[in-house]
């Protein structure tokens, strides 16, 4: 068991307006999971998503897969 802490960051396309997530990808090769929050609000609830699960949702956004 690692007890590695999630190191935060938010896309630098969110251009510090306030309505962001934040996301913790240096658990994925440990953990294999992708630690989610709100950036207004860092003490608050923790969402976390297998990586595979969370890969797949952003190509999806980014329109790279069949599904929608």
């Amino acid at each position: 068991m690692t007890t590695e802490s999630p190191r935060w960051f938010s896309s630098s396309y969110s251009g510090n307006g306030g309505q962001c997530i934040e996301i913790a990808v240096n658990l994925v090769s440990s953990l294999a999971v992708v630690p989610v929050r709100d950036s207004k609000n860092p003490d608050g609830p923790v969402l976390t998503v297998p990586a595979d699960v969370f890969s797949s949702f952003v190509a999806g956004i980014k329109g790279e897969s069949g599904v929608m």
